[in-house]
């Protein structure tokens, strides 16, 4: 018996760079740009991954509001990491008072 193979869709290395470029300047996530152009999220993730990894594409650059929203959640993540240490700490120390 004869068996069968899966065929699997070839793009050109342009269609390839034009997806990725989509991705890279919309700013959209890899997953939406999949769904709009009929791809699979993995394949298409694959091609950015592949091109930022060869340095043929960059992210695109932080604007104002970007470094602003980044400074914050920068602050936050800060702020929970201490609170997270401090309550580790006293979970520690009302176990280590109850045995």
């Amino acid at each position: 018996m004869g068996q069968t193979r899966k065929k699997y869709a070839k793009y050109t290395q342009q269609y390839k760079d034009e997806a990725v470029q989509l991705v890279v300047e919309s700013g959209r996530p890899i997953a939406e740009v999949a769904r709009d152009l009929g791809l699979n999220e993995g394949t298409l993730g694959n091609w950015v991954g592949k091109a930022k990894r060869a340095g043929t594409v960059q992210d695109k650059p932080l604007d104002a509001g970007d470094r602003e929203e980044l400074r914050r959640l920068q602050e936050e993540n800060r702020r929970l990491k201490l609170e997270r240490d401090f309550l580790k700490k006293a979970a520690a120390w009302f176990a280590s008072e109850n045995q």
